[in-house]
C-alpha cells in the first residue's frame, strides 16, 4: 500500500507535467498569434495599396499638395486597420512597465489604480465610460469592455464579479512594478 506522501509526489509530478506541456502549447500559440497578426498586417497594407491604386482618380497624385509627410515615398503607407503601436498587450509580468501599453490601456489601468489606491472597489465599463467623460453608448461601453476584457485575459485586470473590473494581484502602480 503506498504512502499518502508517495501518491501526495505522484499527483505533483503528473500536475507539473501538464504545466510544463501547456506553458509549451502556450508558447507554441504565442509564436504562432504573432505569425499571424504579421500576415494581417501585410494583408492590411496590400489591401491599402490597392484602394489607393483603385481610387476614383486612379491614385493620381500629379495635382495634390506636397507634404513634409509626403516627402518619405520609401516608407510604406499605413494600413487603416492595422494595429497601431502598443496596441497589443503582453502578459503581464512582474516588473514590466506599463509604458508598454497603448495610452487607452494605460488611461483603463491608472483609473483603477486610483481606485484601488483609495478603495472604492472595482469599476463596471459603463462607470469607466463616464469617468473618462465619453458618451456612455453602448459602442463606447463595448469598446472599453472589449479592452478590460483584454487586460484580464493578459493578466493586467481581475474580474472577480461579471462586469466589474479591478487591478490584478501583483499591478499596482504606473510603472507595474508589484
Amino acid at each position: 500500500m503506498p504512502s499518502v506522501v508517495g501518491l501526495l509526489e505522484q499527483h505533483e509530478v503528473a500536475a507539473r507535467r501538464r504545466v510544463d506541456g501547456l506553458r509549451e502549447e502556450a508558447d507554441r500559440i504565442q509564436a504562432e498569434l504573432a505569425a499571424a497578426e504579421q500576415e494581417w498586417q501585410e494583408w492590411a497594407i496590400a489591401r491599402r495599396r490597392v484602394d489607393t491604386v483603385l481610387a476614383p482618380d486612379g491614385g493620381n497624385t500629379a495635382g495634390t499638395e506636397v507634404t513634409e509627410e509626403a516627402r518619405d515615398a520609401d516608407a510604406p503607407p499605413e494600413p487603416r486597420d492595422a494595429a497601431k503601436p502598443k496596441s497589443q498587450v503582453p502578459v503581464w509580468r512582474q516588473g514590466l512597465a506599463w509604458s508598454v501599453l497603448s495610452v487607452d490601456y494605460q488611461r483603463i489601468l491608472t483609473t483603477l489604480a486610483d481606485r484601488d489606491r483609495l478603495h472604492q472597489g472595482p469599476l463596471t465599463c459603463q462607470e469607466m465610460a463616464q469617468a473618462f467623460g465619453m458618451d456612455v453608448v453602448p459602442a463606447r461601453v463595448e469598446a472599453l469592455r472589449s479592452k478590460a476584457k483584454r487586460l484580464v485575459a493578459r493578466g493586467w485586470l481581475a474580474e472577480r464579479q461579471p462586469g466589474r473590473f479591478t487591478l490584478a494581484a501583483g499591478v499596482t502602480g504606473p510603472g507595474g512594478a508589484s
